[in-house]
């Protein structure tokens, strides 16, 4: 099928929809007992050793060091990335949002075992979008795909190698500070380790299927 024939996804709606779709992965991740999401493991490290500063606001914060990488990566300023900010700032305060009223979920094996398996795919799917909808992006979607792009390595190797280095810090930071690994489970191993290759398949699905354009759009 020619990309003329593709249906047309617009940009601004696969944003708003990954923004939403993973904050609530996240959240929902974690209270599935399996662990957190790699890409929240080292804010979510640092709002237990600090407890005083919520995950969202750390979030914030991991995401701007990321972003600043880039740049001293590219060895230059980039003007795009700092909309990033905007849409890491929203989707961070959409974490605390979730935080608030997620307890309501029954917490059974069956329903935690559900809830693991629905946030991971929605995080693939929030992911898949949000490196389609050409603009600004999550910086913690934003930093495997740029540094796939600077040293010209897979999307899918550079995603994997970037959430194993997540939960390496998380260990070592709650091992070190709290005598105790937190966070951190099977579920959030297993995502790490197949997390970017499923992006990957939903991605050739989606371009398969829908040609996403946006005011940025060339």
């Amino acid at each position: 099928m020619g990309k003329e024939n593709l249906h047309i996804f617009r940009g601004e709606l696969a944003l708003a929809l990954a923004v939403i779709i993973n904050s609530f992965g996240v959240v929902l991740m974690l209270y599935s007992g399996a662990g957190i999401s790699a890409i929240s493991s080292v804010p979510y490290a640092f709002s237990e050793v600090i407890p005083k500063v919520s995950l969202g606001t750390w979030t914030y914060i991991f995401q701007g060091l990321l972003v600043l990488s880039l740049m001293i990566l590219r060895k230059k300023f980039v003007p795009q990335y700092l909309f990033s900010f905007v849409v890491g700032f929203i989707f961070s305060e959409l974490l605390d949002v979730h935080k608030m009223w997620i307890d309501v979920l029954p917490t059974d094996l069956g329903w935690c075992v559900l809830y693991f398996a629905v946030s991971y795919f929605l995080l693939c799917i929030g992911i898949a979008l949000s490196n389609r909808c050409k603009l600004p992006i999550i910086p913690t979607d934003l930093f495997p795909r740029e540094l796939s792009e600077i040293i010209n390595v897979s999307y899918s190797k550079v995603k994997i190698i970037f959430d194993v280095t997540c939960l390496t810090v998380t260990a070592g930071m709650t091992l070190i500070f709290l005598g105790r690994l937190d966070g951190l489970g099977i579920g959030t191993v297993l995502a790490a380790f197949t997390m970017g290759k499923t992006v990957g398949i939903i991605v050739n699905m989606m371009d398969k299927k829908f040609r996403f354009v946006s005011f940025l759009s060339k």
